[in-house]
């Protein structure tokens, strides 16, 4: 694997693209909402950007042929992309959890 810093801005460029791709895959229902996903879909890419790309070039067989720049910016826009839908996954989840219908899942119906 390739041990090269990486740039701040292929981060941030790579945030941007998956929130945007996910802003615009799935329309939020307001400003309020498209502003949330965005903000969460880049805190998500910048932050766990590295280590998705370095995850996804492992499982993909590419970490010789990308730099760590590549590596970077693709990790940073999945990551930044899937955030959004891992959130919706769990809110579905809790959800049927703790608003199902009066009875809670674990009871005995």
């Amino acid at each position: 694997m390739n041990v090269e810093p990486v740039s701040v801005l292929a981060l941030i460029l790579g945030a941007v693209a998956g929130s945007a791709i996910s802003v615009a895959y799935l329309l939020p229902r307001g400003r309020r909402e498209a502003a949330s996903r965005f903000l969460i879909g880049m805190v998500t890419g910048v932050v766990f950007g590295p280590p998705a790309g370095l995850m996804l070039a492992d499982h993909l067989d590419l970490d010789q042929t990308l730099s760590a720049l590549e590596l970077a910016l693709m990790g940073s826009a999945s990551a930044s992309l899937s955030a959004w839908w891992a959130l919706g996954v769990l809110s579905r989840f809790a959800d049927g959890l703790f608003r199902g219908g009066g009875a809670r899942p674990w009871s005995k119906r």
